[in-house]
């Protein structure tokens, strides 16, 4: 699971540079903002602050003061999928960005620079997955983890992992570790001997009205308890709560479609 350590963030929290290639923020850009505040908030005790304005109107979560996420205003004339977007961490996201290229994935967004926080762009794989690239500055990212209400793993739902492990690798030097068996098609990514993130192989499992894509777990302290919320606060549960080799899960999506799992760690 991510994790951060070092330096000084925004507020001034110890948290550290994220290394290259290490799930670093999660970001998501909704119509109604306020709703989904409202939605969050209750969901997982989330709090809010202006953050960058460089795209549109944009709040960072905070929990216990702490920066875990992020949620932008889309113009009201762009019909985007709403959804969890995971941001890579790199040192150099122009150079970054140019072997997406080069390795047949899509720049979308950027290279662009937020203000002092640091520098993004938002890319795809070469199956049409989205994600971030953050070249961090003042804005070093997710700044606590590893408790209820904060981002826990990211896990690429794809065809097959084998093609898309390789992009990822070469674009983020990743060291990879399949999982052995007939029926399961699962890559882990890991950095320096640590596991950052996973690559799923689902085939025709793949729902056909979102095609590959990244998804964000959050842990959670009640599994069964938060995704009955997620129904309260107007939410949909997408699958009901089961048990996995790394915990309890559930997937949900909010008020505005978008799609993000629950995890319950075992302890």
């Amino acid at each position: 699971m991510t994790e951060a350590r070092g330096s000084a963030g925004l507020n001034g929290e110890a948290h550290a540079r994220h290394a290259p290639g290490t799930p670093c923020w999660v970001s998501l850009m909704v119509h109604g903002m306020a709703a989904t505040q409202d939605f969050y908030r209750a969901l997982f005790g989330w709090e809010f602050q202006p953050g960058l304005q460089q795209l549109d109107p944009y709040v960072r979560a905070l929990l216990d003061g702490q920066e875990v996420a992020g949620i932008g205003q889309l113009p009201p004339d762009r019909h985007l999928p709403i959804a969890w977007t995971p941001y890579l961490a790199s040192d150099d996201v122009d150079l970054t960005a140019e072997t997406v290229r080069s390795c047949g994935g899509t720049v979308g967004v950027g290279p662009l620079d937020a203000a002092e926080a640091g520098r993004l762009a938002i890319c795809s794989d070469p199956s049409g997955a989205v994600f971030g690239i953050w070249q961090a500055a003042a804005h070093l990212g997710t700044a606590i983890t590893d408790v209820p209400g904060t981002p826990a793993w990211n896990e690429l739902l794809t065809f097959e992992s084998a093609s898309v492990a390789k992009f990822y690798e070469t674009v983020f030097a990743y060291d990879e570790e399949p999982v052995v068996s007939a029926d399961f098609d699962y890559v882990t990514l890991h950095i320096k001997g640590r596991p950052v993130a996973g690559i799923h192989g689902v085939g025709h499992s793949l729902p056909r009205d979102r095609g590959p894509h990244w998804m964000t777990y959050f842990e959670v302290a009640d599994l069964d308890e938060t995704t009955a919320r997620v129904a309260d606060l107007g939410g949909h549960i997408r699958k009901p709560p089961h048990d996995t080799a790394h915990g309890r899960v559930s997937t949900v999506t909010d008020l505005e479609g978008a799609l993000f799992a629950l995890i319950q760690n075992r302890s």
